[in-house]
């Protein structure tokens, strides 16, 4: 960046106010980098608010080292940051002031890039992105990233109420006549004064922009003893100064004739400032919990009834429980937050409503605050319904650990009897111990849905590795249940009155308690003693050793060391009959090497198979030889095999072998760009495109869908070898839908999906959006909205691409179901009825089907442009209609019959273009070709033949 200088001025363009107190061992940190900014046209202003310690003579000093730098001390110590902060915009001299705390710091480019963006747009105020950064562990977060996804220029608050929650001061940049023009000034005498200064800068700004990249970083201590004046959330006090800031925000709203803000301000609130405590309710006791709601109740009355509904279900029951005088129901509530998966431990089913039990004496119609009739907990399928295991009692009993389960299951999802595996499991190492159990008999007589499943789980904690080394730190037994193959995870809690104990396995110290945030979970501590103690507490002394004996380890066990021994296994003659397989970089049994193995074992061909796995190994068939992806076995196998198949690509330390075959079978068509022609490969360095070449290079055939797969795949990179024209072998159970074999398989996913009789299956699924993985941008369709306008006909099942986060929201769990639990798509490709996409390479699978195709494309404009950009125009090849709305979605799926009249012709075309191979036999024809050395197989019923099904 440029330096920024307005013509004819002398002075800062930027005055950054630091703030101190008590804190001359992190000031110097955070004055450095306001004067290593790449911005250096500013002045620091150091207000040290009458600090006891040595914080005034580090301020001078900074101030003597750099002109740039002016030290303030205040005469008597103010007790909060707001009259420090007054002080530095008293003495701020530049056109533009920002705003840093003593323990904290501006990342190189903030004063610049915020000072660019306010000169170009105009703004009064410009805020940006903060990362926390959490000093203990080292890991960093963002604050409210949804508020700071792209560049933004808003004509006031009005455009965009939801910036209320954008409530700190120090991530952003102020003009100074702005600050003067309104007198905008923090409050004096009460904690929490950026809530009411950034709610009046954000309502007077005449216009203020927004900017997605980090601006600020917020350190948050790992000494108990450094906290913040905000950070003690366990004082009351705290409690009322937020309640106190929020009143005051009212009354600026009213006095400035601002009230219809009153509903986004209210929001706030609820959803920031009065969530941080409702998560802590769990760990209060009762005393403080009463102080909470007295400071509290009284003004949830006053905020809007818009507000409150805005709010999760769960939430406002905790409102109301609080309101209500039940606090320990409102802790055990609190538990649940933004927890869909976790149940209540009472529900009541009366007059045809479900509430959050028990009822108040009134009954019912004193009880609206409690109804969580919409959860539709009577039509929750196994995987997304809610659960929630806790411990009733745990003791000792010799060397285990006897653990009472209570399982509350209001929303029916465990079988009295039928197929339900169930293990509590505790993971240290890579290979965690799992504990069986089985849940006793329901006894007769119980209360419904509040009576909890039971069952006695006897952990021997003898049995939980701990590696050669021993282990330290923390761990969270979870609960894992399997029902027709569907897997899933809870945690287990614990009582807030469990006593601590403590149990000594060889060479450690065991505590075994409650974790102190969060649910609530049961947790494991472990401690090294005896001689793992005594190394662990000699570590300083030894930590050069250690380091030593780090990096000898990393040499012997590392890449490095992998890749040497791989090239010395070479030597070793060749396994003719090995084939090693590999799917998804390891993640399943699954996409087309899943069909070329099964194709190998019908026609009984001499070959040793064995699959590499990356995590769970439940989706491949028992039996299946397996090693671990990257492991020892994995360097031998992989050295030693004469075929290689893969969808993917296997690691590019490993090298092919003379004599070696490996058939990369790619995993779809390419509608985005691929290869060299992603900018992020096409501009990289010369070493990160030879890599590439190397990684392609190896291929000995490459499987081709289509000739437009040649134009596309193929020349993007660079591909000379041979092309086995066959179609893909994951696509012919899906050209083969009308047989027996596969209608049954659709029926046991509908069944395992728990898809209810007469209802049609939607199959949402999306791709990634470059550059924001696992962010959840690409579920981009109102599920909430779609599943309003499709009533009872439809169950949209969301399968996300695996680089994406997904989890069905608590209300939507009786319409919508998660996908992901599937490893092989086509098993519910096959059960849907319907395919909704936008960008995914499945829109050229699902043709094989002759099933409607819709794709929801709101983004599409800034997909190709600012994406990795596209090989087609969706709207010139598209076998179905793009849709920009829910409610366009909706009219096209209630009326399938006129879509398919519609577009009958185009998905012809589109089918014919992209996949002219498809005949179903595709995995017989690579077999014979690839490993037989022969010709293709005769053609089958093909695209055209009989066994297609009707559109």
């Amino acid at each position: 960046m440029s330096a920024v200088r307005r013509p004819g001025r002398e002075g800062p363009d930027v005055s950054v106010v630091v703030i101190a107190y008590n804190d001359a061992e992190r000031l110097p940190r955070a004055v450095r980098s306001v004067l290593g900014q790449s911005l250096h046209a500013l002045e620091v202003i150091i207000v040290d608010d009458c600090s006891t310690d040595d914080t005034s003579a580090a301020a001078r000093e900074l101030a003597a080292a750099d002109r740039r730098v002016r030290a303030l001390r205040l005469p008597a110590n103010s007790g909060g940051c707001g009259a420090p902060r007054n002080a530095g915009i008293d003495a701020a001299r530049a056109p533009h002031v920002m705003f840093l705390d003593s323990d904290d710091e501006l990342p190189y480019h903030a004063c610049k890039s915020l000072l660019l963006t306010a000169e170009e747009t105009g703004a009064d105020l410009v805020t940006g992105e903060v990362t926390r950064l959490f000093e203990e562990t080292g890991t960093t977060g963002l604050w409210y990233p949804e508020l700071f996804d792209d560049v933004h220029v808003f004509d006031g608050i009005r455009a965009a109420p939801r910036y209320f929650l954008d409530a700190l001061s120090t991530n952003k940049l102020y003009r100074a006549d702005f600050l003067a023009r309104h007198g905008l000034r923090f409050p004096e005498g009460v904690h929490y004064e950026d809530s009411l200064f950034s709610a009046q800068a954000l309502t007077l700004a005449r216009r203020f922009a927004v900017v997605p990249w980090p601006v600020y970083t917020w350190w948050l201590a790992a000494d108990p003893a450094t906290p913040s004046i905000t950070a003690g959330r366990h004082r009351i006090e705290s409690v009322r100064d937020r309640v106190t800031v929020a009143r005051l925000v009212d009354t600026f709203l009213e006095e400035t004739g601002n009230t219809d803000l009153r509903t986004a301000k209210d929001e706030k609130f609820l959803r920031h400032d009065l969530r941080l405590y409702l998560g802590d309710l769990p760990f209060r006791d009762h005393r403080w919990t009463a102080e909470f709601a007295a400071a509290v109740t009284p003004y949830l009355r006053t905020l809007t009834p818009e507000a409150h509904a805005a709010m999760p279900r769960e939430q406002q029951i905790c409102h109301y429980l609080l309101g209500a005088g039940r606090f320990a129901e409102a802790a055990e509530c609190a538990r649940t937050l933004d927890r869909p998966h976790l149940a209540p431990r009472h529900v009541v089913h009366q007059g045809g409503r479900t509430y959050w039990g028990p009822l108040p004496p009134a009954g019912p119609e004193a009880a609206e605050g409690l109804d969580i009739t919409t959860w539709h907990l009577d039509r929750q399928p196994f995987t997304g319904g809610p659960l929630r295991h806790e411990v009733a009692h745990i003791a000792p009993e010799g060397p285990l650990l006897r653990i009472l389960l209570h399982t509350y299951d209001p929303a029916r999802l465990l079988p009295d009897a039928g197929p339900l595996t169930a293990e509590l499991r505790v993971a240290t190492t890579a290979d965690p111990l799992a504990v069986p159990f089985r849940y006793d008999p329901a006894p007769t007589g119980t209360d419904g849905p509040s009576a909890p499943r039971t069952a006695t789980i006897d952990l021997d904690p003898r049995r939980i590795p701990l590696g050669v080394k021993g282990f330290r730190g923390r761990r969270h037994p979870v609960i894992v249940l399997d029902r027709m193959g569907l897997t899933r995870t809870d945690p287990l809690l614990v009582p807030g009155d469990l006593t601590t104990l403590t149990l000594h396995p060889a060479r450690h110290r065991l505590r075994i308690g409650r974790e102190g945030q969060g649910a609530g979970r049961l947790e494991l501590t472990w401690e090294r003693t005896g001689v793992l103690g005594h190394a662990e507490a000699a570590a300083p002394r030894l930590a050069a050793v250690h380091r030593g004996i780090h990096r000898l380890t990393r040499r012997v066990t590392g890449p490095r060391a992998k890749a040497l021994t791989y090239r010395e296994l070479q030597r070793l003659p060749i396994d003719d009959e090995l084939v090693v397989f590999e799917a998804m970089e390891g993640r399943g049994y699954t996409d087309s090497p899943r069909y070329l193995h099964e194709e190998l074992q019908r026609r009984g061909l001499p070959l040793r198979a064995v699959w590499s796995y990356a995590g769970s190994r439940s989706s491949y068939p028992e039996g299946t030889p397996l090693i671990r992806r990257g492991s020892w076995e994995y360097v031998r196998t992989v050295a030693r095999a004469r075929y290689w198949v893969d969808s993917h690509g296997f690691p590019l330390l490993y090298g092919k072998r003379p004599g070696a075959r490996y058939l990369q079978t790619w995993h779809g068509q390419a509608f985005k760009h691929m290869g060299f022609d992603v900018p992020e490969l096409r501009l990289a360095g010369a070493e990160r495109r030879r890599q590439h070449r190397e990684t392609v290079a190896r291929w000995d055939a490459l499987i081709a869908p289509s000739e437009e797969f040649e134009k596309t795949f193929v020349r993007a990179n660079g591909y000379t070898g041979e092309l086995l024209r066959t179609g893909l072998p994951r696509n012919d159970p899906l050209v083969r839908a009308h047989e027996p074999e596969q209608r049954e398989r659709a029926a046991t996913t509908r069944e395992r999906l728990q898809i209810p009789p007469g209802r049609k299956v939607l199959l949402y699924a999306p791709t990634f959006r470059d550059g924001a993985r696992g962010a959840g941008e690409s579920i981009r369709v109102d599920l909430a909205e779609l599943v309003r306008h499709t009533g009872e006909e439809w169950t949209i099942v969301v399968r996300p691409h695996y680089y994406e986060r997904f989890t069905v929201p608590r209300e939507l769990g009786h319409a919508v179901r998660d996908g992901r639990e599937f490893i092989d798509v086509n098993d519910l490709l096959l059960a849907s009825d319907a395919l909704l996409t936008d960008y995914s390479s499945v829109m050229f699978d699902y043709a094989n089907l002759g099933r409607p195709i819709l794709f929801y494309t709101d983004d599409y404009a800034a997909y190709r442009s600012l994406s990795r950009g596209t090989y087609y125009d969706l709207a010139e090849i598209a076998p179905g209609p793009q849709l920009g709305t829910v409610a366009g979605l909706a009219g096209a799926l209630r009326d399938l019959d006129a879509v398919r009249e519609e577009w009958a012709q185009p998905y012809e075309r589109f089918r014919r273009r992209f996949n002219p191979y498809a005949d179903g036999r595709a995995s017989e024809g690579v077999v014979k070709l690839f490993f037989e050395g022969g010709g293709p197989p005769e053609p089958g019923p093909g695209a055209n033949g009989p066994g297609r099904e009707g559109r």
